[in-house]
């Protein structure tokens, strides 16, 4: 059993490191100010009365919000291995601090999808940055030894951050309505959690978060390490088992989410209520894998130390697998329950590939791996959404679709176990 005292030791070791503390509340506003506007978006283009949304139009909302940084991101992330990263975290909340409100005068005026996503996706692509950064810049301010256990503390609190921001969401959504105007004014608020970020990013001295110097670092012009982003981070990948061995294992996650979304979006639209009980129930499913996920990160830090990096992300995609088979009757009470296990299956995976890019991956290159990480991420999402769109019935009831979910962790569990072998780090 767990040490009952570990929580409070945790929170004690957080507070001894003052500069790790200011970090976690950077990314605590930076997280909920990106589930606000995230779980405002969705609601003001999926679960609106004014507008329509069918397959296809779900998974080309999420290809135009996310797949052109997934692209790009590599290419910036050469950014957050060359200038001072604090330097990038005051521009990049600066930019989302004004297209936010753009984002917000787009739904006030009742543009179409096309500008409204256009402008979102900007929004996120700064958002990532943001993200990427925090998590490049964590072992500046931990001690090696620790790295793993405020990894956890950290992914944590930025999961329930988003959490609480996106169900904040329902607060404004019901006091000023689910239409544009509405949807509108729940976008605006966002700039209140940015504008914080911005503020406690402008508290930190500068050159403290990094990039360290080294022989490995990306020589040459701006221009230069910017061109070649991509292909320095997938050659550093490709040369880290443990990273590339623990990143294949989370495309599959993502994968099977990319799938279980899409499946629950189509379904709960068909409801007789969709415009209230399919929003509560996206609601819930959403709820439900954000809670596993944080679960998981409390309990992740005493999964490794007892059975290492190596086995730890093994065993959760293998449970993972026999999960996804358990709601393959796509019964939506089912689906959340499988939801929340697959969460927490899901962020074991997840914070075992941020520990082998924080421990195994030189400083000067780590900014190139999380944004790979990054792309590969929701790359993996929206291929799958994508796949499942041209396939899926009107009404969404495709149990072959979740066995084929299953089906996608078994083989991200064999490459991780064949990748991952190369060299099992210990825990």
């Amino acid at each position: 059993m767990p040490d009952a005292r570990a929580p409070l030791a945790a929170w004690r070791a957080v507070r001894a490191l003052p500069e790790f503390w200011r970090l976690l509340e950077l990314r605590a506003v930076s997280q909920f100010g990106d589930g606000l506007f995230n779980a405002g978006l969705a609601g003001g283009l999926l679960f609106n009365p004014e507008r329509e949304a069918a397959p296809w139009a779900i998974a080309g909302s999420f290809a135009v919000l996310f797949l052109p940084y997934s692209l790009l991101g590599p290419f910036a992330g050469a950014l957050l291995d060359r200038w001072d990263r604090r330097l990038v975290l005051i521009g990049a909340n600066s930019a989302r601090l004004m297209l936010v409100l753009g984002v917000a005068a787009l739904l006030a005026a009742g543009m179409g999808d096309i500008p409204i996503l256009l402008g979102a996706l900007i929004v996120n692509g700064f958002t990532r940055f943001v993200s990427s950064g925090l998590s490049a810049a964590l072992p500046h301010v931990v001690p090696r030894e620790q790295v793993v256990t405020m990894n956890a503390v950290a992914v944590a609190t930025g999961a329930a951050a988003a959490f609480f921001g996106a169900f904040f969401m329902l607060f404004p959504r019901w006091l000023f309505g689910s239409g544009d105007s509405g949807a509108a004014t729940i976008i605006a608020l966002v700039i209140v959690p940015v504008a914080v970020a911005l503020w406690l990013s402008v508290r930190f001295p500068p050159g403290l978060l990094g990039p360290d110097d080294s022989g490995r670092a990306v020589h040459g012009s701006v221009a230069y390490a910017v061109a070649t982003g991509w292909l320095h981070g997938a050659r550093t990948v490709a040369t880290v088992p443990s990273v590339a061995a623990t990143l294949s294992g989370l495309a599959a996650h993502r994968m099977v989410f990319g799938l279980n979304t899409l499946l629950v979006l189509v379904m709960v639209r068909h409801t007789d209520t969709a415009g209230v009980a399919g929003l509560g129930m996206t609601a819930l499913f959403v709820a439900a894998t954000g809670t596993g996920s944080f679960l998981a990160t409390a309990l992740t830090p005493i999964v490794v130390r007892r059975w290492g990096r190596f086995a730890a992300p093994s065993g959760a995609l293998a449970f993972a697998a026999v999960v996804q088979l358990g709601g393959a009757g796509l019964q939506l009470p089912v689906m959340v329950v499988c939801g929340f296990l697959l969460g927490a299956a899901g962020q074991v995976v997840k914070l075992c590939a941020d520990t082998a890019m924080q421990v195994d991956v030189d400083d000067a290159l780590r900014g190139h791996v999380f944004t790979v990480q990054d792309s590969l991420f929701w790359m993996s999402f929206i291929l799958a959404i994508t796949a499942a769109a041209s396939v899926i019935p009107p009404d969404g009831h495709a149990p072959w679709l979740a066995v084929a979910g299953a089906g996608v962790y078994l083989a991200g569990l064999v490459v991780h176990a064949t990748v991952g072998r190369r060299a099992r780090p210990p825990g």
